[in-house]
């Protein structure tokens, strides 16, 4: 008998597993065949991955082409600058006329449009910000400093009284009521400073003080009349208001030929002239026509601000323009509050008809003394989006586009109604951002809010 063990079965190599080991893999099979088995038994889900935050270049690129406020505003002023080409374009008979052969020579009409097209718009620049020539000229001493400052100075002139305006509008449209009235209260704001401007003997200080308070007095009061009309009768403030604008305009053209008023020197309508202890003093001499009234109307901003974010009166204003009902039913004086609006926007109004004539726009009535300023509030409110900072760049705007519109007109023959089509393309692009929108494909912003309704009730 031999004394070799008897060979196990299996690999030489291995021990064999023990009973409690078989014992658990058996466990471990009937498990895993039971649950292949369980049809609703759901698989384990995987666990969420975070998400990589953008970069900050990213977002800004994102942000950049989207329909927020700032993208359409920007795009508005680029539609309204080429459609503006267009026209220029077509006005000119020389240059539409190398289009009739622009298959056979296309340069000519390239070039004959683009020289016409730049060098508008180079003197629309150099009228109302800057003018490379003058200040080359100022360093080599062939004009002085003066002339390279008179582009900002003709800018900020016509910008100071449309600030003004603008925030007439812009202050009742936040209160809910369309104020189409500031051309009748400008109006009756200039007669009021121009009286007082040549009618009181006072001193210098004193008299320019006073003058200034006539006209915002003259526009108050002007613009109490369709408040009271508009809070006691519910007499809609837009009829009022033009029609008052009527008012204002015939009571101007029927006092300048008054005596006392008219100017006895002279047989046309024009009244004597503002004292000059009366005018706003200029601020870079007197060779430059920037007055104190700029100042004026950034300090007319900031109050404006200031009462519609700050205040009580500014809360219950806004409230009153969201919802009449839901601020009476809050205890909002609703009558009071219109009264109010209509004072203040008038107020506003009649500073920036006194600017036109103790400024050095005009220093004697004319039936014209007020031109289009009220009007013009209107879009300059709208340009603006109806909030006082706003306005104050929007009126620059509009500004520049004066300023530089005459130089276009006197180098380029441009005429200066093209400026006007300018401004209202401007309006027509920002009250429509929609349109904006789907032009250039812009998406959807995530905080932006385009205020297409400015105003409640209208």
């Amino acid at each position: 008998m031999s004394n070799n063990p008897t060979p196990q079965s299996g690999s030489p190599d291995k021990e064999p597993a023990s009973e409690a080991q078989a014992a658990q893999n058996a466990l471990g099979n009937t498990e895993r065949a039971e649950l292949a088995t369980e049809p609703n038994t759901p698989a384990p889900e995987p666990e969420p991955q975070p998400e990589p935050q953008p970069s900050l270049g990213r977002l800004f690129i994102d942000n950049l082409w989207a329909a927020n406020t700032f993208t359409v505003t920007l795009l508005s002023l680029v539609l309204a600058i080429v459609v503006g080409a267009v026209l220029m374009i077509i006005s000119d008979p020389a240059v539409l006329s190398t289009y009739s052969y622009i298959t056979s020579r296309p340069s000519d009409a390239i070039n004959s449009s683009w020289t016409l097209v730049s060098e508008a718009y180079a003197n629309l620049f150099k009228g109302s910000i800057f003018d490379p020539e003058a200040f080359t000229g100022w360093l080599d001493g062939t004009n002085s400093w003066q002339a390279v400052l008179a582009p900002i100075s003709e800018t900020l002139t016509y910008a100071a009284p449309l600030v003004f305006t603008g925030l007439s509008v812009a202050l009742a449209f936040r209160g809910g009521l369309f104020n189409i009235g500031a051309q009748g209260q400008a109006t009756i704001g200039v007669i009021m400073a121009a009286l007082a401007g040549f009618l009181l003997p006072l001193p210098p200080g004193l008299h320019l003080l006073v003058a200034v308070l006539a006209g915002a007095l003259g526009g108050a009061i002007w613009g109490f009349i369709p408040g009271i009309l508009k809070a006691r009768a519910g007499a809609h403030e837009v009829i009022n208001t033009i029609m008052l604008n009527y008012v204002a305009t015939y009571f101007l053209t029927w006092l300048i030929v008054q005596n006392g008023v008219q100017d006895p020197n002279r047989t046309d309508a024009i009244s004597r002239a503002v004292d000059t202890s009366a005018q706003l003093p200029r601020l870079l001499g007197d060779n430059l026509r920037v007055h104190a009234g700029i100042l004026l109307a950034v300090l007319a901003t900031w109050a404006v601000a200031w009462l519609l974010n700050r205040s009580t009166l500014g809360f219950e204003l806004r409230a009153v323009g969201a919802n009449p009902d839901a601020a009476r039913t809050a205890g909002i004086s609703v009558t009071r509050t219109y009264i109010l609006i209509m004072v203040f926007a008038g107020i506003l109004a009649g500073l920036g008809g006194s600017n036109m004539v103790l400024g050095s726009t005009a220093s004697a009535l004319t039936p014209l003394v007020v031109a289009q300023i009220g009007f013009d509030g209107i879009l300059v409110a709208l340009l603006g989006r109806v909030k006082p900072w706003g306005v104050l760049l929007a009126a620059l705007l509009f500004g520049a586009l004066q300023a530089g519109g005459n130089r276009m007109q006197s180098y380029s023959g441009i005429s200066l109604e093209l400026v006007t089509v300018l401004q209202a393309l401007i309006v027509i692009f920002i009250a429509a951002p929609a349109l904006v929108k789907a032009i250039f494909q812009l998406r959807a912003a995530r905080a932006a809010r385009l205020q297409t309704s400015l105003a409640k009730g209208w």
